[in-house]
């Protein structure tokens, strides 16, 4: 139950010293490491029901077990980014991983242990060990998403405001003094304004951006598009990974069948039946995502089918072992102990973000980033499987302590939020399919330098014409996601280009680029289409 809206300060005068945008695992766990200073939290859905670490099945990613060890970890790492990991700061979060495990421990969090209360642990593609920690099998995300919103709600410090999605930050300068939000009901006419010492942007991914996803609608790239119009610098925000076996079922979001099947042995068919995935890579169904992602796309794209069978490695076990996947298929009427599971590729993880330092800080004053909106060079070109939950709950810890360090907290009253009523820009559903059908054709799994022009010019036109401030916020991200693929002269890692299809040492390097750069990228290659047009 999220508070009431208050225009006055909470008790001490300190309520919007610090404000996080995010209800995800980043966002909640930065929350808590504040504690007791005052922080309210903003979040557009139900703590914890717009977040994709609620979806997480497989787990988090931590060298915990016997034999093991974070330097492995890490170099698994940097072979699965593709050639543009920043080694220290894999290295750095490795090496903290453990201690994060024992803080959510800590909070609740029921991971699985084994008879002597050891953690157990699992093995998901490119991982070198077995070093994923769940609960019950599939359900990681949820239950700890579950634990922590219970202990957001029982830290007194903490302020849950619900049902407002951020639209826009207020600056002061190159300051970020606060956020503006806009209620997310149908009616949609209440506008608050909370000022902030500290604004952390923890809104998720851009998986909304795309047709068929793994995330919920709340990931639509707000939090890059309010940093890039602000004037923050993105980082590498064309590796955009795509999930290989999301559940082909008709449904948005595209239910997921977690890559703990294939580490427990799963295989990847066509409707003939053959395996494909050994032609394509030594690792077979273990290879990296976005090469077992272009397998599938591939066989779907020739009509042969593509599908995930569980049948002779799991069988009568999979009810027990992968209860959220047997209970989607279920749903559907497959029966995944006898039956394959129809899968596709899906927009799951983005790579690029907000470009962040080791501690999180952004390069505009006031504004921090955690999470998947974030970039902070661990995940390079290629996202290691479970890695993700790691950076939130290690960036969502040194976030919290960076501005404890850096902003003691305040002494007296901060401002007081504001609220107005102003009418409310009818949703644009016809402009925002288009771009998701354009996002998933031109720069999706497959990119060209056609397809991508054709993308940028579609988009430029979707911003300018648009009156919805989600749209336009979707079309911005969108913007800089496209552009920074058409810069990129290569195929690497979550980014394939037909027209560049090998990987070019030279470019072997993170790309930052401002919302002006990605302008500029964008007219420049679509000038004769709209010299053309008459526009």
């Amino acid at each position: 139950m999220s508070h009431p809206i208050d225009p006055s300060p909470e008790p001490g005068g300190l309520a919007n010293d610090v404000v996080i945008i995010g209800g995800g695992l980043a966002g909640l766990f930065c929350a808590l490491r504040l504690a007791p200073r005052p922080v309210t939290v903003l979040a557009a859905a139900p703590l914890g029901e717009g977040a994709s670490s609620a979806w997480a099945q497989g787990g988090l990613a931590a060298a915990v077990a016997d034999g093991d060890s974070p330097e492995a970890h890490a170099r698994d790492t940097i072979v699965a980014g593709a050639g543009i990991v920043d080694e220290a700061m894999a290295l750095s979060v490795c090496r903290e991983a453990g201690e994060r495990v024992h803080d959510l421990l800590a909070y609740g969090v029921p991971f699985d242990k084994d008879l002597q209360g050891r953690l157990t642990v699992s093995r998901e593609a490119a991982h070198s060990a077995r070093r994923i920690v769940h609960v019950h099998g599939d359900a990681a995300g949820a239950a700890i998403m579950a634990a922590l919103a219970e202990a957001v709600k029982a830290t007194p410090s903490i302020r849950v405001i619900e049902g407002f999605a951020a639209e826009e930050l207020v600056m002061s300068g190159r300051h970020v003094a606060g956020v503006m939000a806009r209620k997310t009901d149908e009616a949609g006419s209440q506008v608050l304004i909370l000022p902030a010492r500290a604004v952390v942007l923890a809104t998720g991914g851009i998986g909304h951006l795309y047709k068929v996803t793994t995330n919920p609608p709340e990931s639509s790239g707000a939090g890059i598009a309010m940093a890039a119009r602000a004037g923050a610098k993105i980082a590498d925000a064309e590796f955009v990974q795509f999930h290989p076996t999301a559940i082909d079922i008709g449904r948005d979001p595209a239910p997921l069948a977690t890559e703990a099947l294939r580490g427990d042995g799963a295989v990847l068919i066509n409707r003939a039946g053959e395996r494909f995935m050994a032609k394509l890579h030594q690792d077979g169904e273990l290879a990296p995502r976005d090469i077992v992602a272009r397998g599938v796309f591939a066989e779907i794209a020739a009509v042969r089918g593509a599908y995930l069978d569980a049948r002779q490695a799991i069988g009568a076990a999979f009810a027990e072992k992968f209860p959220t996947v047997h209970a989607t298929c279920l749903s559907a009427g497959i029966d995944p102990a006898h039956e394959p599971i129809p899968i596709a590729p899906a927009e799951h993880y983005h790579m690029g973000g907000i470009a962040v330092d080791t501690h999180g800080r952004t390069t505009l004053g006031g504004l921090w980033a955690a999470g998947e909106v974030a970039s902070t060079g661990l995940h390079g070109a290629n996202r290691l499987a479970s890695n993700s939950l790691l950076e939130a709950v290690v960036f969502g810890a040194r976030v919290a302590a960076d501005i404890g360090e850096r902003l003691p907290a305040r002494q007296g009253p901060s401002p007081a939020p504001k609220i107005r009523h102003e009418p409310c820009p009818p949703p644009e559903t016809a402009g925002e399919s288009e771009l998701r059908r354009l996002m998933s054709t031109d720069v999706g799994v497959i990119r060209d330098e056609a397809g991508l022009t054709r993308a940028l010019a579609t988009i430029l036109r979707i911003e300018r014409e648009s009156h919805c401030p989600c749209l336009r916020n979707m079309a911005v991200t969108a913007l800089l996601v496209a552009a920074s693929a058409l810069q990129r002269h290569e195929s690497r890692g979550g980014h394939w280009r037909a027209d560049y299809p090998s990987a070019d040492p030279a470019q072997a390097h993170r790309t930052f680029m401002t919302l002006d750069d990605a302008r500029a990228i964008a007219h420049a290659a679509t000038a004769p289409r709209r010299v053309a047009a008459g526009r």
